[in-house]
């Protein structure tokens, strides 16, 4: 039974993808829209892609999914910014390294892709395995981060619904014969360099999410902004949600009559949104511009009442 509530649960996460990529990009060419390519990281050979202009915006998608999840508003974000889109490692068209997969990894690897590709600052989305890899490169590289937005992530093994964990830990390669029907394995094997290997990344995968963890230390030593962005009715405890912005030193005290008090921080909860269908939601996408675009700057009450 469990089997079946982690294949349902999982499914739903990625059950709208976009179209894979045409080949011709895939090999690392350039098309009107996508550049891409491939850098070489400690042993894992990283798929990216670099849409549109403007400031930096790095995009790192969720757990067993790839860039391809965003693509419902990957158009919308690469008009406002140039979107560097990676598939994470033993993702998407980055097959698995010569190592587990550990998020801690994952963020010096990204922190060194950027420096590969020549950026020496770019704000950052991560969604749910995304954003953890998105924390730890704010926390590992904050020389690197100028914003974070992260999207139904949390800072602790803990914030899970109990339920939700208690079907996390049983991934495993046994389950793959079990998913091929799943859109997560039809859109894995569409582009992996190497299909077989689905079975190693649900067992690396679960591997992962076996282990314990607790960034709540690092949480608040974070300095760039920070924006967290959930479902109202997503895969985290509403009191682990609540605590992270706390961390982040929001949600402490009043703003003040005139935001003298106010962080620099933000917390977004995006209604009728769940964790498998936030991540191409058209109002996230209108929940994050402004925060990344530092759009912080509205009237007062008293330049309200000053108007009239």
């Amino acid at each position: 039974m469990w089997r079946t509530m982690l294949i349902a649960l999982l499914a739903s996460a990625v059950a709208i993808v976009a179209p894979p990529v045409p080949l011709s990009a895939q090999k690392g060419e350039t098309t009107s829209q996508t550049k891409s390519g491939r850098i070489e990281i400690v042993g894992v050979n990283y798929y990216y892609e670099v849409r549109g202009e403007g400031e930096p915006l790095l995009l790192l998608h969720g757990g067993l999914g790839s860039i391809d999840m965003f693509g419902p508003i990957l158009p919308r974000l690469s008009q406002a910014r140039q979107v560097i889109a990676v598939d994470l490692h033993g993702h998407g068209r980055t097959p698995l390294g010569t190592r587990s997969i550990n998020l801690i990894d994952m963020g010096n690897d990204m922190a060194a892709l950027l420096k590969g590709l020549g950026y020496s600052k770019v704000d950052v989305l991560g969604y749910s395995f995304g954003g953890g890899a998105g924390f730890r490169l704010a926390v590992q590289h904050p020389e690197v981060v100028r914003r974070l937005v992260i999207v139904s992530a949390g800072y602790s093994h803990d914030g899970f619904f109990p339920e939700t964990r208690a079907q996390q830990v049983t991934l495993g390669a046994a389950m793959a014969d079990l998913m091929k029907d799943t859109p997560m394995y039809k859109s894995y094997v569409a582009v992996a360099p190497r299909p077989e290997d689905f079975p190693k990344l649900l067992e690396q995968m679960g591997s992962y999410m076996r282990n314990p963890f607790d960034w709540s230390a690092e949480a608040a030593t974070l300095k760039m902004p920070v924006m967290l962005v959930f479902g109202d009715s997503d895969m985290y405890r509403p009191e682990h949600v609540v605590k992270f912005y706390q961390l982040l030193g929001g949600g402490l005290k009043d703003a003040g009559w005139m935001r003298e008090s106010l962080s620099q921080n933000r917390l977004a909860i995006i209604p009728n949104r769940t964790h498998y269908d936030i991540f191409f939601a058209p109002e996230l996408v209108t929940t994050v511009l402004p925060f990344l675009n530092g759009q912080t700057q509205v009237n007062t009450w008293a330049e309200q009442v000053e108007k009239r």
